[in-house]
């Protein structure tokens, strides 16, 4: 079995890690190549973790100098099935079905009409493409059951659809600064504070709005308590504007883009996701690898992981009063979130590693190739 599978390459985020997990478990399965058309820190974290990856190069996004390259690559190395992440490689496929006979797969990662939600010109240019791009897939897999009953809404065939949660790789060493290091880096002062964070992008679909108006309800009641926001967006400025409007700057604290995510894990103590829309996101399972509990709002596929009380809690979207009321109580009864990060860890080990993630995969390659043959 040789599959190939095509990235944009400038990918961050759970997109990032998805492949590099993915790629890590079925390199130990059958013959798997990734080509990328960016050469960023995804081609070099992608390197380092031993997988097979090529960059063929991009100029922009009209340069299409690459499809010949690839039909060459396809045809002589003779891949069995091509499978595409994000709208690039969507929009690359598409031009070049027509010239190969081998099936096209693709994975929706997110809901495909929000990727671009808080950039005019992409959103009416990048969204529509790609739209028309996943029409012409053969196959697709959903980051979950969610996703799936999105895509039969919108009229793709339910027979074409598979679901594969992600997963994430528990054997590989962690590395990560100590939290006084990380802290200390930003200059905070997290001494006797519960420590509340949240890692994604600021843009609209993340809804960080929700996070802050959480924390100035905490704050009300509590200082005993601090916010640390990791990401930047196109969202921020707003955000960091009604921080300031809430007066609680002091409490709140923006860190940018974090390179090194498990230190900001190790840091925290409590891990927030307020997002409209998620597939099944890589900042939980992340956060589980170094037992934190995790709050979440219930979107995507998150409630096969999430159970109240058990290892974490759900809220409704946009429901900052819930968040607020859960952070208070765990203010009240801190032994909650050790026992809770504990559980979230073992649920992730029992359902959602990338061993059993790649595993899937190979059973729906192989399940085309015969239904091909």
């Amino acid at each position: 079995m040789k599959v190939l599978h095509l990235i944009s390459g400038g990918d961050t985020g759970g997109a990032k890690t998805h492949i590099i997990s993915l790629m890590r478990q079925l390199n130990n399965l059958i013959d798997a190549k990734v080509i990328c058309f960016i050469k960023d820190t995804f081609y070099q974290e992608a390197i380092e973790a031993g997988i097979n990856i090529e960059v063929f190069h991009q100029k922009k996004r009209t340069d299409m100098s690459v499809i010949n390259r690839l039909e060459r690559e396809i045809i002589n190395e003779d891949y069995d099935i091509v499978h595409c992440h994000g709208a690039r490689a969507n929009f690359i496929a598409m031009l070049l079905k027509s010239r190969i006979k081998k099936p096209m797969i693709t994975t929706i990662h997110s809901d495909y009409k929000l990727d671009f939600k808080d950039n005019f010109y992409k959103r009416m240019v990048y969204t529509p493409i790609n739209s028309i791009a996943l029409k012409r897939f053969d196959y697709y897999i959903a980051i979950s059951d969610t996703f799936k009953e999105m895509l039969i809404g919108r009229g793709f065939k339910k027979e074409k659809i598979f679901t594969v949660y992600n997963g994430i790789d528990l054997e590989s060493e962690i590395d990560y600064v100590s939290k006084e290091d990380f802290l200390n880096r930003y200059n905070i002062n997290g001494k006797n504070k519960i420590i509340v964070g949240i890692i994604a992008r600021i843009d609209l679909v993340k809804d960080h709005e929700t996070f802050i108006k959480a924390a100035h309800k905490v704050l009300e009641k509590r200082k005993d308590i601090i916010f640390l926001i990791a990401g930047t967006g196109n969202d921020e400025k707003r955000i960091k504007a009604l921080v300031k409007e809430m007066g609680i700057e002091d409490y709140v604290y923006f860190l940018g883009f974090v390179n090194d995510q498990y230190s900001f894990f190790n840091a925290i103590d409590i891990n927030v996701l307020t997002s409209i829309s998620e597939s099944f996101p890589y900042v939980i399972l992340e956060g589980a690898r170094l037992k934190k509990m995790t709050i979440s709002t219930n979107v995507g596929g998150i409630n096969k992981l999430i159970q109240d009380g058990h290892n974490g809690w759900l809220i409704h979207v946009g429901d900052s009063n819930a968040l607020a009321e859960k952070l208070k109580y765990l203010l009240e009864n801190k032994e909650k979130i050790k026992i809770m990060g504990d559980n979230l860890l073992t649920s992730v080990e029992k359902n959602f590693s990338s061993r059993r993630m790649a595993e899937e995969h190979c059973k729906i390659y192989d399940e085309i190739v015969q239904y091909r043959r």
